[in-house]
């Protein structure tokens, strides 16, 4: 097996992140009381209970990089998440002001997911 690291990040409520996820694609590998885990091809992200989480205070986030960066936005747009500047979910679409190719998803808790191309 490769080396490899995932993101933790926090949940409010485990049945509407898998949910969530679940429209963006994700799958759940593993889930317990206290610990989710839900993959995407060879994405994974990790998550925590945290139910008392504001998603507007949230500083968690994670980087996907990903080789068809504009197919997963493709695929928010169908689960119906706005591309918006403000609320929880939202995207902002990709484009290359940082020298790469990056979009971002904020998920309902707030947490930033930056989507960087892999190019």
């Amino acid at each position: 097996m490769t080396d490899n690291a995932t993101a933790n990040l926090p949940s409010r409520d485990f049945d509407k992140t898998a949910e969530f996820y679940a429209n963006l694609g994700f799958d759940v590998g593993f889930r317990g009381d206290t610990w989710m885990i839900l993959n995407r091809g060879s994405v994974t992200l990790e998550f925590f209970p945290h139910p008392k989480l504001r998603p507007s205070s949230s500083w968690f986030s994670a980087c996907l990089r990903l080789d068809d960066v504009d197919g997963f936005f493709s695929v928010c747009r169908a689960a119906g998440i706005p591309e918006a500047t403000t609320g929880f979910p939202r995207f902002h679409a990709p484009d290359r002001t940082h020298g790469m190719y990056m979009g971002a998803l904020l998920d309902p808790d707030g947490s930033l997911l930056r989507v960087i191309g892999n190019d």
